[in-house]
């Protein structure tokens, strides 16, 4: 508190008590009248008020004083340990490599085990994709035909591995000796109490369990080590309890030391405490002894440094298939350069400070250069000495690399698109008038509008002025979790994944900073920060005006990291134009330039970054997602009956399908797909749907439905596949199609794969939609089975008005409708037709109902053996769905049990 706001509370006190004094004197002196008496109360009382309030205010607007920490971090090398030339996967087979595949099996102690999610989501976060078994479960299939489908088991627990009965740990063991894939593992005690040891003869290994300890060095000469550079010696507790590892024999190399914990007594082995790195935390397993390489650690990812020895272990066990380049690629954007209020913007000495810091990382970061995004509408806008500082930069302009933002830092999605592009205009000429050299092909949105949920006016405003092809956000898919933020690329601009450091706008002082500036060490030195670059190649991170004033945190952020960095890893720092990284990130993760749009509804920093005028309502709550020829058309003409149920509008090319998952429309946004769609007048009472019967095979269809429509119902229709597969070979002679008037359906379906291209596509055309059971576990990867609705094909036409019923529940939709009423056969045509009137029936279009001459007998049994095995599956999966096997599936069932007797 202050001088002058202590003075101003003691003068109140005084003024009071005088106050108190006068009511005394005046209750003696009968001559002051009453009125008069209270005036002068009030006059007092309100003179010290102001005082007061004025003081406080004064003391509430002042800020702190800057106090800017210094880095700290230097390499502390332990003397024994020699500069060595990075090995890491090296000594493995590179022909082994190419019989594995690109994935990890995670053998987990429980469905949602903690230090099981952490290796998922570590695994995860280098892009490796995982599966995860629980112990108490039949393993996965381990090998498909000659090739393995996993190149490193993990073990949440290792004590899991050694006791596993015979039969997994015989399939476990072979499929590691058959493909040299290796083991790593983490070491847990039985129990939290004491100090306990397991002795396994057959391993020549006892492991001690429950010690405290402290301090961590790692073995120098180990060829495991990639990113890793070992040498430094970690100083202090480490956290929760280990095991450690004893052995002679020749097989295991040690590759971690510590030291048991001055603070822990141990009472019941009676260790003696000194001072030398004598217990091996983390040990190598060669494999001498039963041919299987195992990398073993005593503590989980909760200690940072095992973060790293995992992915040298990944690396080393798996040939190089699981491991990311040493290259590290960083992009630092200085947000709102001129935005800031007054009192915490920068200065002249911060200035100078950023290009001073700058001219060290670039010692260690090749091509760094700091990027200033700038809104001219706000320069010159501090107070005199802060304005000193925005001429100072302007001074030094041709040191950095600019960006435009908005003129006056105004969300793009609140204004229409004129006044967005007129704004871009405005700071375009602040750029010329102060001879900026604007990078103009990148650009950032002010509060990431725009970016995602994209909105289209800016990405053509963008385009028009400044030529952007590149920008940058954190909110895609969304903020959390950091690792599954991806890039893409839309209207032929590319959008970056951007990370978070902890240091926003507010983040002033190290006060700021969560845990203060303890809690920022925490992060640079193998916390959040230091574990973002380090599974990240592409790290860019947005910090703000005001972290480069006052503290400057995110100086000395930068700086702190990129020497941690250097002492402890053997990653390559390196920098380029943000063009040349949006190249590169593609060039690293192709798969990447597809959009996965999300529902912006869900999720409440979308929601309030998506235009105002737009709305979720023209969203569908359900999907017919097909296949085709088994009734789909009809289906939806039954439902579009419906008063509650509403379709999307029509196509001139696709009719009633809008075919967005499936085809290129996906890539003209979530404006294109609503607009397919009618805005319902009651939207909490209608329900809005569309049929496209592509989506049930479509690989890709299942992901981008449930990432914009996670709570959807799907419909999905089957029928008798070797029916299904004739009736389409049927629908294409009708429509003319040349290969289908060539070829014999028999001559289709026994196409092989010498066979022309044509003809084999209208085979997989015929065939592929009919692996109900392959196509259904992949919307059940995305869907829970309450959400997928099955309907029989034959049901449907021979009893349709049961079927509709049933599926009205389903939809839970209101009110319910008497289809009886609505629906008649039809004996010309051979199925259910809608009722106009008494003497009229609505049918189907001409190309439905027809009559085809029966299959071949020599089609139907090469079928009959195609879809047996897929069947059967088909049978099993549908108990999932509480449906009953239809009568076709359960002939083939009798036919399959026969043959096999």
């Amino acid at each position: 508190m202050s001088i002058i706001l202590r003075f101003t509370m003691w003068l109140r006190r005084e003024l009071m008590r005088c106050v108190g004094f006068v009511l005394k004197l005046l209750s003696f002196n009968k001559r002051c009248s009453l009125p008069r008496t209270l005036v002068l109360i009030i006059l007092l009382s309100a003179v010290s008020s102001v005082i007061f309030l004025y003081s406080v205010m004064d003391s509430s607007s002042r800020v702190p004083r800057a106090n800017p920490p210094v880095p700290h971090i230097r390499c502390q090398r332990d003397p024994m340990a020699a500069e060595r030339p990075i090995i890491g996967s090296g000594k493995r087979s590179g022909e082994q490599r190419l019989r594995i595949a690109h994935r990890a099996l995670l053998i987990s102690e429980s469905l949602n085990s903690r230090g099981g999610q952490k290796i998922r989501y570590f695994l995860s976060s280098l892009r490796i994709d995982v599966k995860v078994e629980v112990k108490t479960k039949t393993l996965p299939t381990l090998a498909n035909r000659k090739s393995g489908r996993f190149a490193v088991i993990i073990f949440e627990n290792y004590n899991s591995y050694l006791d596993l009965d015979n039969w997994n740990r015989q399939l476990i063991d072979k499929y590691c000796h058959d493909y040299g894939v290796g083991i790593i593992g983490f070491v847990k005690p039985p129990d939290d109490s004491a100090t306990s040891f397991s002795h396994f003869e057959s391993y020549f290994m006892t492991f001690q369990y429950n010690l405290k300890l402290e301090d961590y060095k790692l073995r120098p000469d180990s060829d495991i080590w990639r990113v890793t550079k070992p040498g430094e010696i970690w100083k202090g507790p480490l956290p929760s309890t280990w095991t450690v590892f004893h052995s002679n024999h020749s097989t295991y190399q040690s590759l971690a030391f510590s030291k048991l914990s001055s603070s822990f007594l141990e009472f019941d082995t009676g260790e003696v405490l000194d001072s030398s790195f004598k217990y091996v935390t983390a040990v190598y397993d060669q494999g001498q002894i039963d041919g299987i390489p195992k990398i073993l650690l005593g503590c989980d990812l909760n200690f940072w440094l095992h973060s790293m020895i995992v992915m040298d272990a990944l690396s080393y066990l798996s040939f190089g298939k699981l491991e990311l380049t040493l290259d590290r690629f960083i992009q630092v954007d200085v947000d709102d350069i001129f935005v800031g209020k007054v009192g915490i913007r920068m200065k002249t000495p911060d200035v100078q400070a950023l290009l001073e810091t700058q001219q060290r990382l670039q010692r260690e970061v090749e091509g760094f250069r700091f990027n200033l995004g700038f809104s001219g509408g706000f320069f010159l806008s501090g107070d005199d000495e802060e304005d000193k500082g925005d001429r100072e930069l302007l001074e030094n302009r041709n040191s950095f690399r600019w960006f435009s933002h908005m003129f006056r830092h105004e969300q793009p999605h609140k204004f229409d698109p004129a006044y967005v592009e007129h704004s871009m205009m405005l700071n375009k000429k602040f750029a010329e008038d102060h001879d900026i050299q604007v990078y103009g092909m990148y650009a950032v949105a002010p509060h990431h509008s725009g970016v995602f949920p994209v909105y289209e006016p800016l990405y053509t405003s963008w385009k028009s002025v400044w030529g952007v092809m590149v920008t940058s956000t954190e909110e895609y898919p969304k903020l959390l979790p950091s690792w599954k933020r991806h890039g893409f690329i839309h209207k032929g601009i590319m959008v970056l994944p951007r990370q978070t450091c902890g240091l926003f706008t507010t983040t002033v002082f190290s006060s700021d900073f969560r845990g203060g500036l303890t809690g920022l060490d925490a992060s640079i030195q193998g916390g959040e920060i230091f574990q973002t670059i380090l599974t990240t190649p592409m790290s860019i991170f947005m910090t703000h005006l005001s972290n480069y004033g006052n503290d400057r945190l995110a100086l000395y952020m930068m700086e702190s990291v990129v020497e941690f960095l250097k002492c402890w890893t053997n990653l390559r720092l390196l920098s380029l134009p943000p063009l040349e990284m949006g190249f590169k990130y593609f060039e690293l993760y192709p798969q990447d330039k597809d959009p996965l749009w999300t529902n912006p509804c869900d999720y409440s920093r979308h929601l309030s970054i998506w235009p105002a005028n737009r709305t979720c309502d023209r969203l569908p709550q359900f999907l017919i997602v097909g296949p085709q020829k088994t009734g789909t058309t009809a289906l939806y003409s039954f439902l579009s009956q419906h008063p509650s149920i509403v379709s999307n509008h029509k196509s001139r090319k696709t009719f009633e399908e809008i075919q967005f998952f499936n085809t290129d429309n996906y890539y003209s946004g979530l404006d294109w797909y609503m607009a397919s769609f009618p805005s319902p007048e009651k939207p909490n009472m209608t329900l809005l749907f569309e049929k496209s019967a592509n989506y049930f095979e479509n690989e890709i269809v299942p992901k981008r439905v449930a990432a914009l429509l996670p709570r959807a119902k799907i419909i999905v229709l089957v029928m008798n596949p070797a029916k299904r597969a004739y009736s389409w070979y049927q629908h294409q002679r009708n429509h003319k199609d040349p290969t289908a008037m060539n070829y014999t359906f028999h001559e289709v379906v026994t196409a092989n794969d010498m066979s022309p291209p044509k003809l084999r596509t209208l085979r997989s055309r015929c065939l592929l939609p009919g692996l109900y059971a392959q196509h259904l576990i992949r919307w059940l990867d995305f869907f829970p089975p309450n959400q997928i609705h099955i309907v029989h094909s034959d049901e449907l036409r021979n009893d349709p008005i049961n079927v509709m019923h049933y599926l009205q529940k389903f939809l839970h939709v209101h009110p319910y409708m008497d289809y009886s009423q609505y629906l008649r056969y039809d004996p010309v045509k051979g199925f259910f037709c809608q009722v106009i009137s008494d003497k009229q029936n609505k049918c189907l279009g001409k190309s439905k109902g027809h009559t085809y001459p029966p299959m071949g007998p020599e089609a139907e049994q090469h079928l009959r053996h195609f879809y047996r095995k897929h069947n059967m599956n088909l049978s099993k999966l549908l108990a999932s769905f509480n449906t009953a096997v239809p009568q076709w599936l359960q002939t083939e069932l009798k036919e399959a049990v026969l043959l096999k007797n």
